[in-house]
């Protein structure tokens, strides 16, 4: 009879500090003590911050300690699990857990608006992700199982599209409006795609998903299949997530083994197949209709729309394109209920959304808050505050296609409307906070070099506009720039916006304009005399 599960996080970070060799050293010493029957071992997501990897995971106690050398699991096994004695010096200080709070709340901040609610994050670091069993022992495929013997696809469709759900990529669509126009269609065949390609600079929410919770995209994704009437699913990944990958494919194997995924699903008729398809690292490839080109075996650029995926996508047929968060979103909502799902987050955006906090902050990491949470509650309750005494300046919201926003919107419910009334994007999640010592004029000239660096060159906007912003941004650096080169950065960023083709050339200006409109002053102070 098993009696505890140690998880060792088995991330990148973490492998690369020593995890394998962690995990080798815990098996020879249960070993050793006879333990190995009574106690399993396997891989689980990280939960701290990256200074803490490799960690080691003790349940049912729920004991997490880090960083773990090979000689440290050999003893936490001899004193935690055959003595059973907390092994104190070992263990994650509260404020290091990414998928806890990352910062104690200070006084008069302990309601239920500040406590982190995990609906994605509930499982990572939890369960072992390459066993199924664990998955399952923590409500995983009862959705689907709910849905396939209870439900009509009409009343799944309906309850996601009930619930508010808005998609996590960026755009904020709301998701059961997009599968209704998939689901209205007479064509034989159509596909689940799930968009995992996450190539946005800072941003690795969906690689922890994917990595510490692979089934619950899997669940997702079938759920979205029979809604809508598909019977075939693919994961387009990023190339770099080999990680990922492996666990995804693992997953599917033993979902088809147990019989939530294929053939007759749960003995309902229902039938889904999920294959994975690797990128090649191309930054366009997030835009879908470039995803959908680089599946079918063409170069990744994106399409003329009309008309969109669901009407003509994956190889002419109605296409659902959702991103990992999105997906990973759905199961939990059939399961509790659409009213549960609108308990979280705000009126207009309910649930809660995944944030990758990075730079002058004391604490960096992954974070699962409620919508609607501010930036000023993200930098002082979660991220502990701003770093060695620095004052906020600005943040970039969303990655680099996001916007360069002001103290000024600190106190702004960060959510796909309320951001956008303001002229800002909320984006996929990615939160670059900046201290006073941020120089603007690079921040957007970094930005817009990315751009410029994975323009597909399809259309002139893009490919020209963002070659002349660099230059422009390049003599503003250097002093060379006068009044009248700003006014013409200004122009082409603003028509590079409106008339570029897709969704990358439409935001490579964004650093620029968000930059213009609230720190003008820092460009007109490099102009030339």
């Amino acid at each position: 009879m098993i009696r505890a599960t140690i998880l060792v996080s088995g991330d990148p970070q973490s492998l690369s500090r020593g995890a394998e060799e962690v995990k080798l050293a815990i098996e020879a010493e249960l070993s050793f003590y006879g333990l190995d029957d009574e106690i399993e071992v396997g891989f689980g997501g990280g939960m701290t911050r990256v200074d803490m990897l490799p960690t080691v995971s003790v349940y049912p106690e729920g004991v997490i300690y880090g960083p773990v050398k090979p000689a440290d699991g050999a003893f936490i096994v001899e004193e935690h699990l055959y003595k059973g004695r907390i092994v104190e010096h070992l263990l994650v200080p509260p404020d290091a857990l990414v998928s806890g709070r990352l910062a104690p709340l200070p006084a008069g901040k302990e309601g239920k608006r500040y406590a982190e609610k995990r609906v994605l994050l509930r499982r990572v670091g939890v369960i072992d992700p390459y066993n199924i069993e664990d998955y399952v022992a923590h409500d995983g495929y009862f959705a689907l199982g709910q849905a396939v013997t209870t439900m009509t696809p009409a009343q799944v469709l309906n309850v996601v599209r009930e619930s508010g759900l808005q998609g996590r990529g960026g755009a904020g669509f709301p998701t059961g409006l997009k599968w209704s126009f998939v689901a209205g269609r007479s064509e034989p065949v159509k596909y689940i795609v799930c968009n995992a390609d996450e190539s946005e600079p800072g941003t690795f929410k969906d690689r922890m998903i994917l990595e510490g919770d692979p089934h619950a995209v899997l669940e997702g994704m079938a759920l979205a299949g029979y809604a809508v009437g598909a019977h075939e699913g693919w994961i387009y990944i990023r190339g770099e997530y080999v990680l990922s990958k492996e666990r995804l494919e693992q997953a599917i194997r033993q979902a088809e083994e147990l019989g939530v995924l294929g053939d007759n699903i749960m003995g309902s008729g229902f039938s889904f197949h999920i294959h994975v398809h690797a990128g090649a690292g191309a930054y366009v490839c997030g835009e879908e209709t470039a995803l959908l080109e680089s599946m079918e075996g063409k170069r990744g650029i994106p399409r003329i729309r009309p008309p969109y995926p669901t009407v003509y996508g994956y190889h002419g047929m109605p296409t659902v394109v959702n991103n990992v968060e999105t997906l990973a979103n759905v199961p939990p909502i059939i399961l509790n209920g659409a009213a549960w799902y609108r308990t979280l987050g705000t009126k207009r955006s309910p649930g809660t959304k995944l944030y990758t906090v990075m730079g002058d902050v004391n604490v960096t990491g992954l974070i699962e808050v409620p919508m609607g949470i501010t930036l000023r509650e993200v930098v002082d309750i979660y991220a502990g505050g701003m770093k060695d005494g620095k004052t906020f300046k600005c943040a970039q919201t969303g990655g680099a296609s996001g916007s360069i926003i002001p103290a000024a919107l600190l106190d702004v419910p960060m959510d796909f409307a309320s951001m956008a009334e303001r002229g800002a994007s909320l984006g996929s999640g990615a939160l670059l906070i900046c201290g006073d010592d941020t120089d603007i004029v690079d921040l957007a000239y970094v930005l817009v070099r990315f751009f410029k660096t994975e323009s597909c060159g399809k259309c002139v906007p893009c490919r020209v506009g963002t070659a002349q912003m660099l230059e422009a941004l390049e003599r503003l650096r250097q002093g060379y720039a006068r009044a009248a080169d700003l006014a013409r950065l200004e122009q082409i960023a603003a028509y590079a916006r409106e008339v570029s083709f897709c969704g990358l050339g439409q935001a490579a200006p964004v650093p620029i304009l968000s930059g213009l409109r609230f720190f003008r002053e820092e460009f007109e102070a490099k102009l030339r005399a």
